[in-house]
Parts: C-alpha cells; structure tokens; sequence
C-alpha cells in the first residue's frame, strides 16, 4: 500500500525564525546577519552531536527558510553576512557521524538540498539585490567552507589558527558533496595543481596563503575582524532598498493522509506499485495585479502554489524514497494562467513580482534534479500553458489527449524567464538539434492542440480516447518496472542538454560521482573511511583505479 512508502522519519521543511534552533537571523538597517549556532543535542535524528556547528538536514532547512525569507520579508536588505555565533569556529561541515549512519538515499538527497541552498544563496546575490559575504571567524572545514563559497566575498579572521578547508578526500574518502571541487576551480578560479594540493590537504590553509591562492578576498587581524566586517557590509549594501516593502511567507502545510499530502492549491496522491500523481490547481479566476502587488501577500496564487509545489517536490525526495513514477496533472482554466503571465511579464520590475517569477523558476530547477520519473498528463480539464507549461516540459515525457477543449499554450513566461540550470530555456533544451525551431516555438500565439502539439514537437504521444487508458498504463508500469539506479543516471543525462554550467556541473557531475563514491567499500565498508571516522582503525583501501 501506498502508506508502506513513506519515510518513518517525518520532518517538515518549513520554518519561521521564531522557531529556528539552529541559525540567528538579524536585520539591521540595510544588512543581515545569518549567524550558525548549532546546538549540539538538537539534531534532526538521534545518534549524533552536532560539535563545532557541523550541520545536518535540519540546520540546512533552517538556513534555506533563512535565504527565501530575506528576499520576501526583508528585501531592503543589500547585504547578507554569513558568520557563526560561535567563538573560534565557524563551521566544521556537515556532520559525519549523521552521515555515516544515514542510507545511501538520505546522503545523496541531503547533498542535493544544501547543494540548493548554496545556489539560492548565489540566485539572491545575482538577481534579489542582496549580495552575501561570508565572515569566518574560525576554522571552515568541509561544508563549512563550501557554504561561503556560495558567498560572493569571503572574509577569513587572520589569527594564526583558523583555516579553511576541503578535507574530504583525504579524511572520509569521498568528494566535497556541495560543490566545493567545482566552486573553487570554476568561481574561484584556483589553478589545477594548487586546487590538487589544497583537496588533498587535510589541515587547509590560512592567512596569507588563502588570500594568495584566491580562496578568500582578504584576512583581518582578531583585534578589528568584526569592525572590518562591518565595514565592508556597509559598502556592499550601499543603502540597501529602502522603498521595499516586505510581504510576511505564512506557512503552507498540508493535510496528510496515508494516501496523499493534500495543500490548497497542489496535492499529491500516493497510489500502488510507486506511483503518485501531482496535481496543481489554478482557481477559475485570479486578481489582476494591482498598483502595489505587494498587497497580494504570501496567499498570491503565483507565489503560494509554487511554495506548496516545492514543499511536495521535497517531500517526494525525502518522505517518498520508493515512488519512481510521478504522474503530473494541471487542473484550471488554460486562459486563467495565460493572464496571470501577461501580468507577471508587464510587472516584473516590481521587486514582488520579480522575486515571485524567481520563486517560480527555483521550484522548477528544484524538480529538474528530482530523481523521480515524471510523466506529464495533458488530458480534459488540464491548463498546461506558460509558466504551467513549463511542468509539462520539465517531465521527461508528455502525454497529451486528443479531444475537444484539450489545449496547450506558449506565454511570454517560457521565453527565457523560467531558465534551466544549463542557462537554457526549457523549449531551447528540449530542440537543442533545432534552435530556428524553437526561437519559432517561442513567439507561437493561441492554443495548440494534440495533433498540432504532435507536430510541433511539444508532447511526446498524442492519443485518441481509444488509446489514452492503455498507453498509459503501459508507459507508467513499464517505467515503474525499471531500475531506479539506472533512471537516475539516464534522467540526469537526458534533461539538460546543451551547455554545462557551474550548476549543471554541481548536479550532473559531482552528484553523480558522489552517487557513486557513497556506495564504494573504500568510503563505506567494513573499513571503510567513512564509516571508521572518528575511531582509533585506519580506513583500509581497495587500491584497483576503476
């Protein structure tokens, strides 16, 4: 039964700060303070400490509802500092105790969400006006350090002791699991063999080196390090946004059941042989934008369906480890959504609606590196146009019903407003062999149905009444029957093609070779490095090159 799927470790991933443990989050004036102070006896599951602000998923939420709430609650903010309560340590990474007594599934979705974060941090540098810089007034080991690598300026306090570094290699056996590897020679821009020396160096470096080698913009002396953070901070926000006014983000919690996480606007059923359906519903009629959008609040169909979107996505990852075929249904008035992208185009000047439309874009990235198949059902009742679209598009396969009042439709929203990882459109992705057609596709008006969808290339089947039932129930059990290993591997191969990016690179290459590296004796066998970590044995290597 669909129950027998579920997690029996059922967290939540929305917080408030008035809730959080872990992180302090400050406002004043113009800039932010996201300082860690991790509490060692509060982890999320039991069985480790959380010593020297190491961090596990339940740190990680904290600081993602941390990230998201600035750009919305506070967006007069001009600079994000990211530094640590604690005196002497910053942050030591993620916690290995947590990992090595976590599945092979957990380890790999839980460097997959704080991989996220990392890049929304980098998505509120670039396009929210809010530019982080990170402040280390201690050692910055591992996560610890990949964390500010996220951070457009890193400042490490200059006091003979404290330093940064990557030691996963060495230590555990493993790679950087957030990015670290492909931060430092891709952003940071590290030359090959020093990189070489600084992951294979278990201790880091410091001082004057770090600044040297470009893995820190500068260091400051103990006696003025936070005087000089200030500083800096000030500069960088320059005032801030002053005419911002903030929107309050409500909670956006679902009804459960055994059989489905019902929200107001999305809902995910669970059905038999791991196979769930994701529906997400547009009311018959939405508010024009007004004057000050910000009078919409949280409760703004474009802003609060796409959070309940992203809560469910999550929940697929880590409450739902067995569903492997995701059914994908829209529910509305195709010309509903059509409006609310015209609005959403005109208006995106506005600070709201631009932080909506990059909302929107960030959950859509969030289910481009889900390891779920999704297959998208265009049949009667359906509004699959523009931003909704872009599910369709995001599915690995589209299934489209070819009957009366059964339509798709193109906006302005799929023009490159809502880009993939790869800095592509989804249409662009998808005709990579055919760009003239899809800069075609992109100024397309009106409704398009199946057998013109068919032709244009925009579904994968179109199919009559006669066909629809048993196609698909085919196409989903088949799927359902295959190795989830191997889907993985083909689905992260097969949806971004095109240009590789700093992020593609992050998702496509370093999670695919942690994939791997997590299940390989060497890191977690019997002696393995991983599992020996903090015990008197050495780790014992299968020393074959595959």
């Amino acid at each position: 039964m669909a129950k027998e799927y579920r997690n029996p470790l059922d967290y939540d991933f929305q917080r408030h700060p008035d809730t959080y443990r872990q992180v302090k989050l400050e406002v004043i004036g113009p800039v932010a303070w996201i300082k860690l102070d991790v509490k060692e006896d509060e982890g999320l599951a039991q069985g480790y400490q959380l010593k020297l602000n190491s961090y596990d998923l339940g740190v990680d939420i904290e600081l993602a509802d941390a990230v998201n709430r600035l750009r919305f609650e506070h967006p007069e903010v001009g600079c994000v500092v990211v530094s640590s309560a604690l005196e002497g340590v910053f942050c030591s990474g993620a916690n290995i105790f947590m990992l090595g007594q976590s599945s092979h599934t957990f380890k790999v979705n839980f460097c997959k969400y704080t991989n996220e974060t990392r890049l929304y941090i980098e998505d509120a540098s670039a396009n929210s006006g809010q530019t982080y810089i990170a402040a280390l007034n201690g050692v910055a080991s591992g996560g610890g350090y990949e964390l500010p690598l996220a951070c457009e300026e890193i400042y490490l306090i200059d006091d003979r002791k404290s330093a940064i570094a990557l030691p996963e290699v060495p230590y555990l056996g493993v790679l950087p699991g957030t990015g670290g590897i492909t931060r430092v020679v891709d952003k940071r821009k590290l030359r090959r063999d020093l990189a070489d020396i600084f992951l294979t160096l278990a201790e880091g470096v410091k001082g004057s080196r770090a600044v040297k080698w470009g893995l820190v913009d500068d260091t400051f002396k103990s006696s003025t390090f936070w005087e000089q953070v200030d500083a800096r901070a000030a500069t960088v926000a320059a005032g801030g946004h002053p005419e911002r006014k903030g929107v309050a983000l409500e909670r956006v919690d679902p009804v459960v059941s055994d059989s489905a996480f019902t929200y107001q606007y999305v809902t995910l059923s669970l059905g038999d042989d791991r196979i769930a359906t994701l529906e997400l519903r547009v009311p018959a009629t939405l508010p024009d934008i007004p004057e000050d959008p910000t009078t919409l609040g949280s409760g703004w169909w474009a802003l609060r369906a796409f959070r309940e979107l992203d809560d469910a996505l999550l929940r697929l990852r880590f409450h739902l480890p067995q569903i492997g075929v995701v059914k994908v249904q829209t529910r509305g008035d195709l010309d509903t959504i059509l409006k609310l992208d015209g609005q959403l185009a005109a208006r995106a000047g506005n600070w709201f609606v631009n932080e909506v439309i990059h909302h929107m874009k960030r959950v859509l990235k969030r289910m481009d590196v889900t390891s779920k198949s999704f297959f998208a059902l265009i049949d009667p009742g359906s509004c699959f146009g523009g931003s909704l679209l872009e599910l369709a598009l995001a599915a690995d396969r589209q299934f489209m019903f070819d009957g009366e009042a059964v339509a798709i439709a193109l906006s302005a929203m799929n023009n490159g407003t809502l880009p993939m990882g790869n800095g592509l459109t989804r249409l662009a992705s998808r005709f990579y062999g055919d760009p003239s057609h899809a800069t075609a596709l992109a100024a397309h008006k009106g409704r398009i149905e199946a057998q013109e969808a068919d032709e244009l290339g925009l579904v994968t089947y179109a199919l009559d009444d006669l066909d629809w039932e048993d196609e698909l129930r085919l196409a989903i059990e088949e799927r359902a029957s295959l190795s989830p290993d191997a889907l993985t591997g083909m689905e992260a191969n097969t949806r971004f093609a095109g240009p590789e990016t700093l992020e593609t690179k992050i998702f496509g290459r370093l999670s695919a070779w942690q994939n791997w590296i997590f299940q390989r004796p060497n890191a977690v066998g019997e002696r393995g490095a991983l599992t020996l970590y903090g015990q008197p044995q050495s780790a014992e290597y299968d020393f074959d090159r595959t």
